[in-house]
């Protein structure tokens, strides 16, 4: 089985990109961040002559998340379910594929230190927690794939060293990773890697790509289950390559039955 995660930066826009993908690396399952649709503008029949089930939480010009699926899908929910208020933006959606509980998230970038919106993704990140203990157990099949807009240490960030304060890269950020991993996740991909310089994500100016200036922010946090029978893990670069790239590249896992 395998199950990537890909923020994409307007599904509309990369569609044909996608396509590509999906004919190429086949995943069973397709966690999509960024689609930036409304709920009517999802090519759900487009992705079912592909022989992908799909769900999907969107909001017009911005966010948007996804989840498609060959391997079956039930239980779905938009949101969290933690039985708080209604998040105001389109920003996380689950649902069983296979018999792994799924979800898909967009985690809010922050903007600034200190920002309002960096204080809602602290508290954000609090209830993903909280949703994981409402919906599952950590002995669970559990993966829950995006992007975290967060470097969970120095060896996901191009220039480690720089002095000045920034989001992604805090203690308060990696400490609701770390959070995670306290409630049973594991970040899968450093099961198979230790070294630095692995990204996912790269700007679009001044050539980062090319000179390896990115950032390892799309991540699959999975059960202890789930990676033990983890066979393969890696950033496709390839995706973020050619024509109209999203400015992530995708990440997969594959495991055994």
């Amino acid at each position: 089985m395998r199950i990537a995660t890909w923020n994409v930066n307007s599904l509309n826009a990369r569609i044909e990109r996608v396509d590509e993908w999906l004919d190429y690396a086949s995943p069973d399952v397709l966690l999509l961040q960024e689609t930036k649709m409304g709920q009517d503008q999802f090519p759900h029949d487009h992705y079912s002559q592909r022989g992908y089930e799909s769900v999907h939480s969107g909001e017009g010009r911005w966010n948007g998340v996804a989840i498609l699926s060959k391997v079956g899908m039930k239980e779905s929910f938009i949101g969290f379910a933690d039985g708080g208020e209604e998040d105001p933006e389109a920003r996380i959606i689950s649902s069983t594929c296979g018999g792994v509980r799924v979800s898909s998230v967009y985690v809010p970038n922050g903007r600034e230190v200190d920002h309002d919106h960096y204080h809602y993704k602290l508290s954000w990140m609090s209830r993903l927690t909280n949703h994981l203990n409402a919906t599952c157990d950590p002995g669970d099949p559990v993966v829950v794939g995006g992007d975290y807009n967060i470097c969970p240490d120095d060896r996901d960030v191009w220039d480690p060293d720089n002095e000045v304060p920034r989001t992604h890269v805090t203690q308060d950020e990696r400490d609701a990773i770390a959070a995670l991993q306290d409630w049973g996740l594991v970040d899968v991909f450093r099961e198979f890697y230790e070294d630095e310089g692995l990204f996912s994500w790269w700007d679009y100016r001044d050539g980062a790509f090319h000179k390896k200036m990115g950032l390892r922010i799309d991540l699959l946090m999975v059960s202890r289950s789930i990676a033990d029978k983890a066979t393969f893990c890696l950033v496709d670069r390839t995706a973020r390559k050619g024509k109209k790239p999203s400015d992530h590249a995708p990440v997969f896992v594959d495991v055994d039955p």
